[in-house]
């Protein structure tokens, strides 16, 4: 699924045609209001300083947050021959996954629902501009 420059319409909306390289985690089990919390402290960051601070952040969520930065990084060395010292993550963003439904028995016969959300982890990193303008 590639259009008239080879690139993918996924690359395409991420990062047009600007250098950098993107990883997606999908189905990951955790809710996507808590990964978001870690997103969010990364946002910007250059790539050395996130993943430094998802090493030893608190949250369960950092974990796979790690993982997926860690993923880009290694995709702009390979595919894009980029340094991973000029890199910053530019755009992290997170969405809502497939939502497990069970049930849960209550009292008189009844049943409550249990839903166990899930999430897809998605961090696009660029080279910083040079101030050399």
């Amino acid at each position: 699924m590639s259009n008239e420059n080879g690139n993918s319409a996924r690359r395409e909306a991420l990062l047009g045609d600007r250098p950098g390289s993107y990883a997606i985690a999908r189905h990951v089990r955790m809710s996507p209001m808590k990964v978001r919390r870690v997103v969010n402290l990364i946002r910007g960051m250059d790539v050395s300083e996130a993943l430094t601070a998802l090493k030893f952040a608190p949250q369960a969520a950092s974990e796979p947050v790690y993982k997926v930065v860690a993923s880009a990084v290694a995709n702009a060395e390979n595919t894009e021959d980029l340094d991973s010292r000029d890199l910053y993550v530019s755009k992290a963003f997170v969405d809502e996954g497939v939502t497990l439904r069970r049930i849960r028995p209550r009292a008189k016969g009844s049943a409550s629902r249990i839903l166990k959300r899930g999430s897809h982890i998605t961090v696009v990193v660029e080279p910083r501009e040079s101030k050399e303008a």
